[in-house]
């Protein structure tokens, strides 16, 4: 488990935030923003107001990171680089959530690391992690301010010939869509540009590799653009597939084999292949040593 419940005993009554900063070295923001989260209890009673006084038996809800061996592809002595596997999330959002990529970074590089940026948990590739917090503004400030440039693979339905600009706004909660978390393509959004570069036609399967590469960041982007042009990506569990059954991925009740069946794939065939950015003057081009074409193609269910 990735959170885990500390516990203290306190003999005298002490301000919540104060004891939660002198415990864990942290800052009276983050002391606050763990009573937020509601994870500190007072005698096993959960503490709501931040500025209370406390004292007896004290449990708290922390974060650990549990490694599985994941290993960042370069470094330096300020940032990593990480090849996140498909099926991995970026970070918890409920103590149930178990293994993220979450762990791998703190276990390395301590509780100040943090991802730069995220990538859908059906995607799997390059994440760029900051090993300490001035490292983490810096490189959150180049991608908010677009300075950097990131390519995609991904096997797609049908055959693509030639170099397609999408250029689509796009806008979440449409009230149409049975799933909250869908992204679609409406004029009220927000714009959204992918340039979509065919590489190699599987024939037999009747799927493309594309290069797909986003000059906006907008969440789903590249499944979004590739399945309003109708060549959605192979193993694509919301987009390109009927609603209930989407649904039933996200709330888990989807069968792996229902899922194969479905989706001609046991996980989205999304990979982030390229980051290319400056970071204190020097250029860096991180890419991925990952043999899309070929697992890709391994991984498509084969057409009867």
């Amino acid at each position: 488990m990735a959170y885990t419940l500390k516990k203290f005993v306190l003999e005298k009554p002490t301000l919540a935030f104060r004891f939660l900063m002198d415990t864990f070295e942290i800052s009276m923001g983050e002391a606050q923003k763990i009573v937020d989260k509601r994870r500190v209890f007072v005698e096993g009673e959960q503490l709501l107001k931040k500025s209370a006084l406390i004292v007896g038996n004290i449990g708290v809800i922390v974060f650990e990171g549990e490694s599985k061996g994941l290993r960042p592809i370069f470094e330096t002595e300020d940032f990593a680089v990480f090849e996140k596997p498909s099926g991995v999330m970026m970070h918890p959002r409920k103590r149930s959530d178990g293994y993220t990529l979450n762990d791998e970074i703190k276990s390395l590089y301590g509780r100040d690391a943090n991802a730069a940026h995220r990538i859908d948990k059906s995607t799997s590739g390059l994440v760029l992690v900051g090993k300490h917090k001035q490292a983490e503004i810096d490189l959150k400030r180049i991608f908010a301010t677009r300075q950097v440039q990131k390519s995609y693979l991904a096997l797609v339905h049908g055959r693509i010939d030639d170099v397609m600009m999408i250029d689509e706004k796009l806008k979440r909660d449409v009230e149409t869509s049975q799933i909250r978390l869908k992204v679609h393509v409406d004029e009220r959004g927000k714009a959204s540009q992918t340039k979509i570069t065919p590489l190699f036609y599987f024939d037999d399967k009747d799927a493309t590799l594309v290069e797909a590469t986003p000059y906006t960041g907008r969440q789903h982007q590249i499944r979004v653009h590739l399945f309003h042009v109708k060549h959605y990506i192979v193993g694509d569990p919301i987009y390109g597939i009927d609603e209930m059954d989407a649904e039933r991925f996200l709330d888990g009740t989807m069968s792996a084999e229902e899922q194969l069946e479905i989706t001609q794939s046991s996980r989205l065939l999304l990979h982030a292949q390229t980051l290319a950015f400056e970071y204190k003057g020097i250029p860096y081009k991180i890419e991925s040593t990952f043999d899309a074409k070929t697992q890709f193609y391994n991984l498509m269910k084969g057409i009867k």
